[in-house]
């Protein structure tokens, strides 16, 4: 497992070409003004299509690239076999169709934690605590799309993962920690991860290390994005009143950053860049509804939409912008279904 941006770039060597400019407007004037004049259930269908085809050709570059790393590189990867393989396990899920044997491998290998730290990918570059984070939570939607039923490997892996708990309740990814990004998470987004993984073991030896993840989730100040946006997904569901202030604080710093363009970058300035854009969306997905929320992700929607290339796969996301790194593009590609599928059905 390769979670170096630099190091993954073998299969993309330059970015892959974008719709042009001139085309994006024509269409986008063209398309406004029929829009104006067709009734409103026919509008929403013409979306409604547009979605549905960003979403088919996702999982589709998905179903293509999450096996081929096992086979040109003999190791599972977190990008490949971790964040990729979420978003099959959710199209699955949903119905969408690809082939058959895309998710085998993957499958096969979540059921053996006790193999994750040593998953053929051992280099300087090899993060056994992110991908104990990253495999976990692909096991977990395996779980929650009941692609597997056993619960032995779940808790296996919830306890490798409750074992690198720092002590104040966040698992520390970085140190310095660093702004997270598609393959590298970064601290509040590994800790809700994390978090999700004990919850679903549904043990109770887990409940203190939960509690204290919670905890810290609760009191954390995020300043950027993917933080905030990590916070958000880790305290779903969590009705304690310090939980609920917290929820609203993020919210709030999520519609004060949202773009003209639709998209979220990582920070308020910052131009809108697909993966923070999906981690909003994402967030924002899992949260009650309140004023203008349908809206945010509606635009969030577009934006990734727009932004998606020919192939299927969205343009990496990396820190600093504008690198080429295969892992980012596979695991931003992920996220970037994942968030699509999440509001699919709303």
């Amino acid at each position: 497992m390769e979670n170096d941006p630099s190091r993954n770039s073998n299969r993309f060597p330059e970015p892959m070409p974008r719709r042009t400019v001139l085309t994006m407007l024509l269409a986008s004037l063209l398309l406004g003004g029929i829009a104006e004049f067709l009734p409103a259930d026919e509008s929403a269908a013409s979306r409604s299509e547009s979605e549905e085809d960003s979403v088919a050709r996702g999982v589709a570059f998905l179903a293509r690239e999450v096996p081929q790393w096992r086979v040109d590189n003999k190791c599972y990867s977190c990008h490949n076999n971790g964040d990729a393989a979420r978003a099959l396990m959710r199209a699955r899920k949903q119905g969408v169709r690809f082939e058959q044997d895309a998710l085998a491998n993957t499958l096969t290998w979540l059921r053996r934690p006790d193999a994750w730290r040593h998953n053929g990918g051992e280099g300087e570059f090899n993060d056994r605590r992110l991908a104990a984070i990253q495999f976990g939570a692909a096991l977990t939607t395996a779980h929650q799309t009941g692609l597997l039923r056993e619960t032995t490997a779940l808790r296996r892996a919830a306890a490798l993962v409750a074992d690198q708990q720092q002590t104040d309740g966040r698992w520390q990814i970085d140190s310095p920690p660093t702004i997270g990004s598609p393959a590298t998470y970064g601290t509040a987004l590994a800790t809700a991860s994390a978090l999700r993984l004990l919850i679903a073991a549904d043990d109770a030896k887990f409940q203190e290390p939960i509690t204290r993840a919670k905890g810290w989730l609760r009191k954390f100040e995020p300043k950027n994005t993917p933080d905030t946006a990590g916070v958000l997904l880790g305290l779903a569901g969590d009705d304690d009143p310090a939980a609920l202030a917290q929820r609203q604080n993020c919210i709030t710093r999520l519609r004060k950053a949202q773009s003209d363009s639709g998209g979220w970058g990582p920070y308020t300035v910052s131009r809108a860049e697909p993966f923070d854009t999906a981690i909003a969306v994402l967030a924002l997905a899992q949260s009650a509804e309140f004023d203008g929320r349908q809206e945010m992700i509606a635009r969030g929607k577009q934006f990734l939409i727009e932004t998606q290339l020919d192939d299927g796969s969205w343009p990496e996301t990396t820190r600093p912008s504008g690198d080429v790194s295969y892992a980012q593009r596979l695991s931003t590609s992920g996220w970037c279904t994942l968030a699509l599928l999440a509001t699919r059905e709303g």
